[in-house]
């Protein structure tokens, strides 16, 4: 199970993204928002990560109108790894080296067939550990300091 949400300029894309998840018959959760009206990104980001930090769902895909923002606020929660990307080899990275479990996307910045497109790489690929591992734990001990 993923978790979807975002703030009011990444609406459009998220629904993208929602009926991409539909028509491969991807289980999620959508946190919001529902329409375009003005919203708070940290907001949405918290809403999203909870599912995660609860244990409900494994990874998360959120949508501002960059993707930074959203993922800063993403990562101020113990526990997430998100990152923004917007070319196949990081969203795919994130997850191999990185053991990243929120994909952040920017609806400014990339349009909904490439989001899909890292949306479904993002999802598909799995964290390698091995020498990867000890700098996921070096991350993690960061949000200890």
């Amino acid at each position: 199970m993923i978790v979807i949400g975002s703030d009011h300029a990444g609406f459009s894309l998220k629904e993208e993204i929602r009926k991409h998840l539909d028509n491969h018959n991807l289980a999620y959760i959508d946190v919001g928002v529902f329409d375009a009206c003005a919203s708070d990104y940290p907001a949405q980001a918290a809403l999203a990560c909870e599912k995660i930090t609860g244990g409900e769902c494994k990874l998360g895909v959120l949508c501002c109108g960059t993707g930074i923002g959203i993922s800063m606020a993403a990562n101020k929660i113990k526990g997430i790894r998100a990152a923004a990307c917007s070319d196949y080899f990081s969203a795919k990275y994130t997850r191999v080296h990185n053991d990243a479990n929120v994909l952040c996307l920017g609806s400014r910045v990339i349009g909904p067939g490439l989001a899909c497109e890292l949306v479904d790489v993002f999802l598909s690929s799995d964290f390698e550990g091995g020498r990867h591992q000890k700098r996921v734990d070096m991350i993690s001990a960061l949000e200890n300091q």
